[in-house]
């Protein structure tokens, strides 16, 4: 009897293109397996809205599973000890997984390769880049810091291989292990049903992945044009099918690049995944440690205040008086995305607008996005507020009205901001200073030249 091979999934939740599940299923039986680890040393919890998330790509990988005469073993708990027990349970020779690079799970593949049985070799496959991590170097052998230096040094290596063939048939072992029933994990929310929307606007899992590639390919070469306005169909809304891996970026950047076409600008933002993840690989605790010292002595407004909390939470609600940002965080709320130029407003309106700490709008991005990703996460936060290892100066602060004007984002307030939906450009933008605010709608927060000037002022005596 050929003994069977565990392939652990966490953020590789498709068959495509998956070099550890080609690889398993090349040799013999397979036991695929997914653990809902929330308990892994340093494992920031999965947010509210990513585990919506999961439950319907778990479904769909277990349906794409079946399909080929296998299934999906469910468990929960620390995954260096579960496999550990599968493996000797199953008497499996190989556990095959895809590497990831985030603090908790370097500390489980660690973890896991010194709690093996005896002759259970650990095969970490690379995939959900479009290089591996720490591959791309400067010429003295040194990860780079900078994005832009970073991206010519990665393109020098594109485009990437061709993707792996899916099996044609998964083996199943002689005897299955013990699973957990997905429903019984309780991912998804139910009283209230905060993501009742959600299902309007996705479709988690391989096959709704790979759709939504195939909508986006004939908007690729307008990408540039049109990404960074809100109320058109601009993006590519990728980016949760690529955070959970239903779909690898080697299989987007061919799709996408394969019509002899300028999508430049799109390719330089999955090269953006690559370079969030190698940020991390040099500074794990990059999601709650700012990369800059002088920082650390930011007089962030105080966060146990209870004005700060009540502007904190008038931020989360979308009740601001700034009709963009108020636009941004009600869609958030409604369908765990935001649009991506929204969200530079909307987080840089948080940190200096309103002078609070960045790590406070990344924790609540980290709950409510289902596109959470931790990387690109703490990457872009810290780009937002200046802290970051490569980031925007502090001292340049979005002015949120004049951007809602010039990225024409008059429907997408309309359509999200229920109260201002009878109001014509420009009112839209700025209904309190044209004078028409309705009266349901709220008062500006702050002013944005107070704002901006509390700002520099905060930014002055750190630089002092």
């Amino acid at each position: 009897m050929t003994s069977p091979a565990i392939v652990w999934f966490r953020r590789g939740l498709r068959l495509s293109d998956q070099a550890a599940l080609a690889e398993a299923a090349s040799r013999g039986p397979v036991i695929p397996a997914y653990i809902l680890d929330d308990e892994t040393p340093k494992h920031r919890k999965m947010g509210a809205a990513s585990r919506w998330w999961l439950h319907h790509s778990l479904v769909s990988l277990d349906a794409s599973l079946r399909d080929k005469g296998s299934r999906l073993i469910l468990r929960r708990g620390v995954s260096a000890d579960i496999l550990a027990e599968i493996a000797d349970s199953t008497g499996a020779s190989q556990i095959h997984a895809l590497r990831h690079y985030e603090p908790w799970w370097r500390n489980a593949e660690r973890d896991l390769k010194t709690r093996l049985p005896d002759g259970v070799g650990l095969c970490l496959h690379d995939g959900n880049y479009l290089m591996p991590p720490g591959s791309v170097t400067t010429g003295s052998g040194t990860p780079y810091k900078i994005y832009t230096p970073f991206w010519k040094a990665l393109r020098e290596h594109m485009p990437p291989g061709e993707p792996v063939r899916t099996p044609q048939t998964i083996d199943a072992p002689d005897q299955w292990p013990e699973s957990d029933t997905l429903d019984d994990w309780e991912l998804t929310p139910s009283n209230p049903d905060w993501a009742v929307g959600f299902a309007d606007h996705w479709t988690p899992g391989e096959e709704g992945a790979r759709r939504n590639v195939d909508a986006f390919i004939d908007r690729a070469t307008s990408y540039d044009d049109r990404r960074n306005l809100p109320s058109e169909a601009g993006t590519s809304r990728l980016s949760p099918h690529l955070h959970f891996g239903e779909v690898s970026p080697t299989y987007v950047w061919h799709r996408v690049s394969g019509r002899g076409r300028d999508v430049t600008i799109f390719q330089k933002e999955l090269a953006w995944r690559d370079y969030a993840q190698n940020v991390i690989r040099q500074f794990p605790d990059y999601g709650r440690t700012g990369y800059r010292d002088q920082f650390d002595a930011f007089p962030w407004r105080d966060f146990r205040s209870s004005a700060v909390r009540d502007d904190f939470d008038r931020w989360c609600e979308g009740r601001t008086g700034y009709p963009i940002v108020d636009a941004g965080m009600r869609e958030l709320w409604a369908t765990g995305w935001m649009h991506n130029r929204v969200r530079m407003i909307a987080a840089s309106f948080l940190v200096k607008h309103l002078l609070i700490d960045w790590r406070e709008g990344e924790r609540w991005f980290w709950d409510t996005l289902v596109d959470a990703d931790y990387g690109s996460n703490a990457t872009n936060w810290q780009w937002t507020a200046g802290t970051g290892v490569d980031s925007n100066m502090f001292v340049r602060i979005m002015a949120p009205l004049s951007q809602s004007e010039k990225f024409g984002a008059g429907d997408y307030i309309r359509r999200w901001v229920p109260e201002l939906a009878d109001l014509d450009d420009p009112y839209v933008h700025d209904p309190e200073a044209h004078g028409c605010k309705p009266k349901d709608y709220p008062a500006k927060i702050i002013g944005h030249r107070a704002a901006r000037e509390r700002a520099l002022d905060a930014y002055r005596e750190v630089k002092n």
